[in-house]
């Protein structure tokens, strides 16, 4: 495995200067698209209802990520706390939307990570880290020095800033954001942002400006690129097809999409509220969604994480 790139970061002081920009950002915050303008620094709260430091929910091998992150040892998966979208459908929504988990300082972050290194983890996976950039640039030297030697997943509903992204570039080897919804109004409905397409497609755009089409080793295993999970949901071909044909035309054809067929009501959903999605997928939407992405031009699909 080659070395990751963040340790040249980290030699040269780049990687310094960049947990400096990030942290005087948390002055008058604009760490994600919804820019509140607190003082993180001063553990003022707002939307992510995040302050100084970030809240882990939960750290461990995960198993049920995509083959080629997971392996035979699993991905080294850190869950942080609270998000800065409010999914009505979040499938973690006790973690997401309500109290959880434990506030950490940067070097415990980092013996985090070294402990599902120490396990054999194939890689560091940070879920839901789009209100936590700086925290975690700055657990990043305290980790390095400890001996972390892992390629970095950086997991995401796609709802970032770009000012984030570009930190992370050269740090990150995988990225993998979840394209949720293409449609203004439903995205306002549902994840009650309506600018959660336009800053996707954004985004999503530079993170394969920085890492391209995913890299597998001989083993199968993920070293480089973007992977692009798209959640199907109930009565929705049309989103799936316009999301499809974004990435087949503006990203690559080559993007490996994991195409995710297990929806069912959670968080918020039940028949007295949004009712229209209080089921699972009928049959054949997700054989729909998989000949949708064939048609967009995709030519790496997996559907539950088997290549189609």
């Amino acid at each position: 495995m080659n070395a990751p790139a963040y340790l040249k970061l980290y030699e040269s002081g780049v990687l310094q200067k960049r947990i400096d920009q990030a942290i005087q950002g948390l002055e008058a915050c604009t760490v994600c698209p919804w820019e509140c303008g607190i003082n993180r620094l001063e553990d003022q709260k707002k939307v992510c209802r995040t302050g100084r430091y970030a809240k882990v929910a939960s750290y461990f091998p995960h198993f049920g990520e995509e083959n080629c992150l997971r392996g035979w040892r699993g991905s080294g998966t850190i869950f942080f706390a609270w998000c800065n979208l409010r999914c009505v459908f979040c499938q973690n929504y006790d973690i997401s939307q309500q109290e959880a988990g434990i506030e950490v300082t940067p070097e415990r972050l980092a013996d985090m990570m070294i402990e599902l290194q120490d396990k054999g983890c194939h890689n560091i996976n940070w879920v839901t880290p789009e209100h936590v950039v700086p925290q975690i640039l700055e657990s990043l030297p305290f980790a390095i020095e400890k001996g972390l030697r892992l390629p970095i997943v950086y997991n995401t509903s796609a709802f970032d800033s770009m000012e984030s992204i570009r930190l992370m570039e050269g740090i990150v080897s995988i990225y993998m954001p979840d394209f949720k919804f293409w449609n203004v109004e439903k995205s306002k409905y549902y994840l009650k942002t309506p600018e959660y397409p336009a800053t996707a497609r954004k985004v999503i755009k530079e993170m394969y400006r920085q890492v391209g089409d995913l890299v597998l080793d001989e083993k199968g295993l993920a070293q480089k690129g973007l992977l692009l999970r798209h959640l199907v949901m109930p009565g929705s071909p049309e989103e799936s097809r316009n999301i499809f044909e974004f990435i087949a035309n503006e990203i690559s054809p080559a993007t490996l999409v994991n195409i995710m067929g297990q929806y069912y009501p959670a968080g918020k959903v039940n028949d007295r509220r949004y009712p229209e999605i209080n089921h699972r997928l009928k049959s054949g939407e997700l054989a729909q969604a998989i000949e949708l992405a064939k048609n967009a031009g995709l030519t790496r699909i997996c559907g539950d994480y088997k290549m189609d």
